[in-house]
């Protein structure tokens, strides 16, 4: 049997209960239909996507877990070793240099999280890269 065949076999494949388990779906709908009782278990698995966030001390951690020497990644930006060495020391950077760096070592969705006042605000890179705003005296 090819892999082929299993890959299509197991999209098809209705699997069978295991003997004894027992769905719960019903009673975490029943559950979750107390809106108090929701609440807490939004914030309980905010908190936890909040935790399992990994916050990034540098650009070298980011390009690092990305697998990237920075001779591969100045490769992939048709630039220089050293550029790349002095791009992660900076302590500024304009943000379309971020969004190459960041595309450029494999990131799918670039974007800065800002709290203010406790809300959370994304900003996605490619889109403010694509505005163009006009400044009017």
């Amino acid at each position: 049997m090819t892999r082929a065949t299993v890959v299509a076999m197991s999209k098809t494949t209705i699997r069978k209960t295991p003997e004894g388990f027992v769905d719960g779906s019903a009673r975490i709908d029943r559950l979750l239909s107390d809106t108090e009782r929701a609440e807490r278990v939004a914030k309980i698995r905010a908190d936890g996507r909040e935790m399992d966030r990994i916050h990034a001390l540098n650009l070298a951690m980011i390009r690092k877990a990305a697998e990237l020497t920075q001779e591969e990644l100045a490769e992939r930006l048709g630039a220089r070793q050293g550029d790349i060495s002095r791009i992660e020391n900076r302590s500024d950077l304009l943000l379309s240099t971020l969004l190459n760096y960041l595309t450029a070592t494999g990131a799918d969705h670039a974007r800065i999280v800002v709290t203010v006042h406790g809300q959370e605000f994304d900003l996605d890179l490619a889109s403010l890269g694509r505005k163009k705003t006009e400044l009017t005296p």
